[in-house]
């Protein structure tokens, strides 16, 4: 049963070494992320998975690592428990490893990358399934909002997207199951939002679950919506 969630979104520069000297800038957002995890972790959940989108859909239930290279940082991280065999951690579910580790995260952790364009059902799907691997199950969705929300977005500006992140924000700030499993794919993929699949695997799992929400954090800085909720 799922007992509690946080949401977050996934840029790489939510890890300050990779941020640099932008790191200030985002530290609203990096603490927000921070509440969140914290109250993850002490909801009493037995259990956690970290879910966010990747190339393809893969799981990880015996550990795993991710690394920041790519950006240009030596820094590697891991999922709380297990070991480091097999693939390489999808770079949504490396951020969410830091995440776990900068709170020092020691519960049993799954991980689980779903494809962006993965169907509205199938994530419900595998949500319901997630939720039914324990008694008390705690999730940490990884997710960005649109990233067309200024003429510096990676999208540039698509006026559509400022109400596109309206609803989501709506939505896991009041824990509407309904309204996130009911995201469309079309419009996400042309506002080229990274979160819309993760967070239908979220609603999956919350379904009659009687969960509250609050929402911590809704900005665009560069242009790309980026969101923090609690679900207890």
């Amino acid at each position: 049963m799922l007992v509690a969630a946080a949401v977050c979104p996934c840029p790489p520069l939510l890890v300050p070494e990779v941020a640099a000297g932008a790191a200030p800038e985002l530290e609203p957002l990096r603490t927000a992320c921070a509440e969140a995890v914290r109250e993850l972790l002490d909801s009493g959940a037995e259990l956690l998975v970290v879910v966010g989108t990747g190339p393809q859909a893969q799981v990880w239930t015996e550990g795993g690592a991710g690394s920041l290279h790519r950006y240009g940082v030596d820094l590697a991280v891991r999922l709380p428990s297990g070991g480091v065999e097999g693939p390489e951690l999808a770079p949504s579910l490396t951020v969410g490893a830091w995440l776990l580790t900068e709170a020092r995260a020691t519960l049993p952790t799954h991980a689980c990358a779903v494809p962006a364009d993965a169907s509205p059902a199938r994530m419900l799907g595998l949500g319901k399934g997630l939720a039914d691997l324990a008694d008390r199950v705690g999730l940490l969705v990884m997710g960005d909002g649109s990233a067309c929300r200024s003429v510096k977005a990676p999208g540039y500006l698509d006026e559509r997207a400022e109400g596109y992140d309206a609803d989501v924000a709506r939505a896991l700030g009041a824990a509407d199951v309904q309204a996130l499993a009911a995201l469309d794919p079309e419009p996400a993929t042309e506002l080229l939002v990274d979160g819309r699949a993760p967070w239908q695997v979220l609603a999956g799992a919350a379904e009659g679950a009687g969960l509250g929400a609050r929402l911590r954090y809704a900005e665009a800085p560069y242009g790309v919506g980026y969101f923090v909720a609690s679900w207890h």
